[in-house]
């Protein structure tokens, strides 16, 4: 099955099996790298790691125009499902079995909040979709049980937060990397923000990882699990 991986920047992707469209942390409106805007996603799902508005605040726009669910934690899901949006609750462990595979909640070591509310635990995110495992970690610091969910879950790809400051850094993103042992590593949560965050990936070097800088707007297809780079 072809697997297509689009880069939203920052933290956002656009994943597709040909069937369904999940949309992870679409951050649009306020990105000054962005190329498309909120009303050009077309999607089905929109999975949130947690409440920061770099990560949600185009989820309510993009899933009513689409009639999209938002899954997210408990707490985020109640703040969505208030503003009229279809939602799907979880928390963080639970496998939730949807039409394309499955989203499972997995720990983060951050912070949320959503206009000045709590939204819950931060969250990593197991995503299953035309046999590609997908981790997005999130935003986070390094901890030691990226070991285990990487045993447990063996995903294909990571996306990983390097930008230091607000997540770790280059060196200890590199460390998770190895840790999670995916085929493909990809830095995220960088470069959008330069006076904030670190502006480039070239510290990103996990050992034995094959790393993938992405821009926005560039697109990755899985057939097979073969990677051929369309951007």
């Amino acid at each position: 099955m072809l697997i297509k991986l689009e880069f939203l920047g920052h933290s956002g992707f656009l994943i597709s099996d040909g069937k369904y469209r999940v949309a992870i942390d679409p951050f649009l409106s306020q990105n000054p790298l962005a190329k498309k805007k909120p009303e050009e996603i077309k999607c089905d799902w929109i999975v949130l790691t947690h409440g920061h508005f770099d990560h949600s605040c185009d989820a309510e726009v993009i899933a009513k125009r689409n009639g999209a669910t938002i899954h997210a934690i408990y707490e985020l899901a109640e703040f969505f499902q208030e503003k009229g949006c279809q939602v799907s609750h979880a928390n963080q462990g639970g496998r939730v079995k949807t039409e394309f595979g499955s989203v499972t909640l997995v720990q983060a070591f951050h912070s949320s909040s959503i206009e000045g509310r709590y939204a819950g635990m931060p969250c990593g995110v197991i995503l299953k979709i035309g046999g590609v495992t997908l981790y997005h970690c999130g935003d986070t610091s390094l901890f030691g049980d990226m070991a285990l969910i990487g045993e447990l879950y063996r995903p294909h790809i990571a996306m990983i937060p390097i930008g230091d400051r607000y997540t770790m850094g280059p060196r200890m993103a590199s460390k998770a990397a190895e840790l999670i042992r995916p085929k493909i590593a990809i830095p995220i949560h960088y470069k959008t923000f330069p006076d904030e965050l670190v502006n480039d990936a070239a510290e990103f070097q996990p050992k034995g990882i094959e790393v993938r800088v992405m821009e926005p707007g560039e697109t990755l297809m899985f057939p097979d699990l073969q990677l051929i780079c369309t951007g």
